[in-house]
């Protein structure tokens, strides 16, 4: 299976991603063909190689005559399809500006037919969008699963239509909060995501986070215009195929480590099992039982590597009462797994996830990042719990 991870950690526009998606292979060529069905004149795009901060870049260059006609979204969606592009490609270049559309509607607190999209409808966006349309699909990730960095949108101020604005501008501020795509910070006072870049990339995503476990086939770097002295001001977009888990059972030579303990303070029981994975053990647990005399007690037991055992006698020695210890070798079998970070709300959640026959049948999401969660959204610690998993693939 296809992934690909896009590295929005300076930020993000539609020519620096369509640059990315032309140096991890997209034929340059066929773009510019695909480009041509547009009823539009005067567009030229040219690419070239260049170095952004010391590092080697791709740029596409987009020549389009300046217009001061605002298109509404009927005219652009007409625009498209009037194209005859290939299906996927035409389908996301839609989605992206009926994206675009209900961002400029909420900020305008107007209907969406009747949003004027002044730069983003200008010709070089267009091309910018219907362009990454094409690079995606030629490089297959329309039907790939696609992870987005936290997304650098920079600060200061720009001059936009409406004049000068904050960074980052309503648009890209209102893209973001509706896809709940997380913000990276960033040190450098400039306009680092636009309106455009954003809606690619909350478009694009199906999650959000580092690069997921795969096995790297292409890298593509994109750069913006400006070459600032601060950063590298360039995308990256990583295409990979999938890395498949262990299929076979995990098997390791193991020691139990008991002792039966009838005279410790029952206080100290959950520091004594904190002591014991601290040395190492790979579980550890209590089981009550009735000792020598009818007085109660626990059976310690701990599960360690071979490497581990005398470090975990030691603690077991140091933090009960107990004079002897009994050591059984055994063999202990368990799933293949990995670990993910699943977005929820814009809070991470950590979820471990085991395998059986490559299905993955059990997903433990971190219960303290769980509830960390559900507190900063207000929502059930049971509803986070089962939307985690979910979204973890259990």
């Amino acid at each position: 299976m296809t992934v690909a991870w896009i590295d929005a950690g300076n930020g993000c526009a539609g020519d620096m991603l369509l640059a990315a998606l032309v140096d991890a292979g997209a034929d340059f060529a066929e773009i510019v063909d695909g480009l041509a069905r547009l009823r539009v004149e005067g567009v030229r795009l040219t690419e070239q190689v260049v170095r952004r901060h010391g590092l080697r870049a791709r740029q596409v260059v987009v020549e389009a005559p300046e217009t001061r006609h605002a298109r509404h979204l009927p005219e652009i969606l007409d625009l498209i399809a009037s194209a005859a592009l290939p299906g996927a490609a035409q389908r996301f270049a839609t989605r992206v500006f009926d994206t675009l559309a209900d961002a400029e509607a909420a900020v305008h607190g107007i209907e969406r037919d009747h949003v004027h999209f002044h730069e983003v409808g200008a010709l070089d966006a267009i091309v910018d969008i219907v362009g990454c349309a094409l690079g995606l699909q030629a490089l297959g990730l329309l039907e790939a699963t696609v992870t987005v960095s936290p997304i650098a949108v920079g600060g200061g101020t720009v001059t936009a239509a409406h004049g000068r604005l904050t960074v980052p501008p309503p648009a890209v501020l209102s893209l973001l909060t509706a896809a709940g795509a997380p913000v990276a910070a960033h040190p450098a006072a400039r306009e680092l995501c636009t309106p455009t870049g954003a809606a690619l990339l909350v478009t694009l995503a199906d999650a959000y986070g580092p690069m997921p476990a795969c096995v790297p086939v292409g890298v593509g770097v994109g750069a913006g215009t400006a070459d600032p002295p601060g950063h590298a001001n360039i995308v990256r977009v990583v295409v990979g195929s999938a890395a498949e888990p262990d299929r076979t059972w995990v098997r390791a030579k193991m020691t139990v480590v008991e002792t039966t303990v009838d005279d410790l303070d029952p206080r100290l029981w959950p520091d004594v099992l904190a002591a014991l994975r601290t040395a190492g053990a790979a579980d550890a647990w209590c089981t009550p039982v009735t000792a020598p005399k009818g007085r109660p007690g626990m059976v310690l037991t701990a599960l360690a590597a071979d490497d581990r055992v005398d470090g975990i006698c030691a603690a077991v020695f140091a933090h009960t009462s107990t004079l002897g210890v009994r050591l059984s070798p055994i063999e202990r079998r368990s799933l293949p797994r990995d670990s993910v970070t699943v977005d929820y709300r814009g809070r991470p959640v950590s979820v471990k996830r085991g395998y059986l026959d490559g299905v993955v049948v059990t997903a433990q999401p971190e219960y303290e990042e769980v509830k960390a969660a559900a507190a900063a959204t207000g929502q059930p610690l049971r509803r986070v719990l089962e939307e985690v998993r979910a979204a973890a693939g259990s």
